[in-house]
């Protein structure tokens, strides 16, 4: 049986300031901590048996067995599978995400982006479409809450997340002649659009969009043409149009 005090610590991860104070972040699932584990250092790890016999060799600091009833004392999911772990934070740099964007990748900004699921998946997205660095509005949600981690599904191994003042980073990468774009309600229709490979993509709050300040220094703003005449939505989750977006970029760039 696990101990008490690991369960309460355990538990103590899914605040913010927890998480920095211990230098950790938390991930449970079979496939997520599997994965996990080959790209960040563990610190704890609890488990099944069953787990860990498909496992190999596992390098974390401390490695405790669990039952049934351990797991779901720990676990934040509804549906608990057999592992949970805490990885110690990466020191990711943000020049690397700069230097990228200087060097003609794509990149992706978000300006805002409240709900911890919408930021993993458009991190998966990401992944999927070979976009290795996100710049982040200093009030964006944590990427390090366990539901933005359990929402990457594993993603993370692939994409660095930088947070900033965001303003201020895309008006110097701006002057470097790095071009702006953004997902707009007033922009050009996406699918008319001449778009480079390179550049960074802003996409903004889920109700408010990108905030006016950020807006201004756009050279391009991109609308996603909606084709219902009745009954439309009145916007798309700002996932989907990420997904939709980067797409398109892709696609009209493959070589």
């Amino acid at each position: 049986m696990i101990s008490s005090r690991v369960i309460k610590y355990i538990r103590s991860l899914e605040k913010k300031r927890n998480r920095i104070e211990q230098g950790v972040f938390l991930a449970e699932g079979n496939k997520l901590v599997t994965d996990l584990c080959l790209h960040f250092y563990a610190e704890l790890v609890i488990a099944k048996p069953v787990w860990i016999a498909t496992q190999g060799n596992i390098a974390a600091k401390e490695l405790l067995v669990a039952d049934e009833a351990d797991i779901r004392r720990a676990s934040f999911l509804r549906n608990p599978q057999d592992v949970i772990a805490a990885f110690r934070l990466p020191m990711w740099q943000i020049k690397a995400a700069l230097s990228s964007a200087g060097e003609g990748e794509l990149i992706l900004a978000l300006d805002g982006i409240q709900d911890p699921g919408n930021l993993g998946t458009i991190i998966r997205l990401a992944s999927w479409f070979g976009i290795p660095h996100l710049l982040c509005s200093e009030d964006t949600t944590d990427v390090f809450n366990p539901k933005s981690i359990q929402a990457t599904m594993g993603a993370l191994v692939n994409v660095e997340v930088h947070y900033c003042r965001l303003e201020e980073q895309l008006e110097k990468l701006r002057e470097q002649g790095v071009p702006l774009f953004g997902a707009s309600l007033n922009g050009e229709p996406l699918f008319d659009a001449m778009l480079g490979k390179g550049g960074v993509l802003v996409v903004g709050n889920e109700g408010q969009g990108i905030r006016p300040a950020v807006r201004s220094l756009l050279d391009r703003q991109l609308y996603i043409p909606r084709y219902a005449t009745e009954a439309a939505a009145e916007s798309l989750n700002v996932a989907v149009a990420t997904g939709i977006l980067c797409a398109e970029f892709r696609r009209k760039n493959i070589e």
